[in-house]
């Protein structure tokens, strides 16, 4: 089922998310129902705050970054890698980041229109339990580990917007409260909190 998108302003997204039991009611349903919702938006990954729920649970779907073979900036190895990227991470904790930080223009779909370029490190440590709550620990880097960084902030209550300039976000502001408001055209469901 396709669920409605919490757009920016809802107070779900600037809450800290809490770690979830193998009981919970109808993970498998929920984990299908936000995959589904991220692919009809178009949407490479998606955690359960943008959903309105405040668990630490996010999918990602990056096949999309694996196909496009126009983006001259992923390598051949990486875009094989993000061709099979799909997976489901529940409680994740990052361990650590490394490397010098580098730029990648990010969007979000709680933040429909706007996209800004971002600093993030490019290699990661991550400890997560998959669908049928296996624990893994695994190390990502390049656009992977992006997507992983960006999800994760959601489930820690943070946004992209929190990762750019004082001025930027000034000068982002209408743009955003438009947002709050329903002022954007989407072509997926969205749930709004000032409408």
């Amino acid at each position: 089922m396709i669920l409605p998108i919490v757009a920016y302003g809802d107070p779900v997204l600037r809450k800290k998310a809490v770690d979830i039991e193998s009981n919970y009611t109808n993970l498998k349903i929920l984990i299908a129902d936000m995959q589904e919702t991220m692919h009809a938006a178009s949407g490479v990954g998606l955690a359960a705050p943008q959903i309105g729920k405040s668990i630490r649970l996010f999918v990602i779907d990056a096949t999309p970054f694996g196909e496009d073979k126009e983006d001259d900036t992923i390598s051949k190895k990486e875009r094989e890698f993000l061709k099979k990227f799909n997976r489901v991470f529940i409680n994740a904790q990052i361990e650590e980041e490394q490397g010098t930080e580098w730029k990648f223009n990010e969007g979000c779909l709680s933040i429909p229109k706007i996209r800004e370029d971002v600093l993030r490190k490019p290699t990661i440590k991550i400890t997560y339990l998959d669908e049928n709550f296996e624990e893994h620990t695994e190390e990502f880097s390049g656009i992977a580990a992006r997507i992983i960084q960006h999800e994760y902030d959601h489930i820690d209550g943070k946004l992209f917007t929190d990762r750019i300039s004082p001025l930027r976000r000034r000068l982002l502001q209408g743009k955003l409260t438009n947002i709050s408001k329903g002022k954007v055209d989407v072509d997926y469901k969205m749930k709004f909190p000032l409408r």
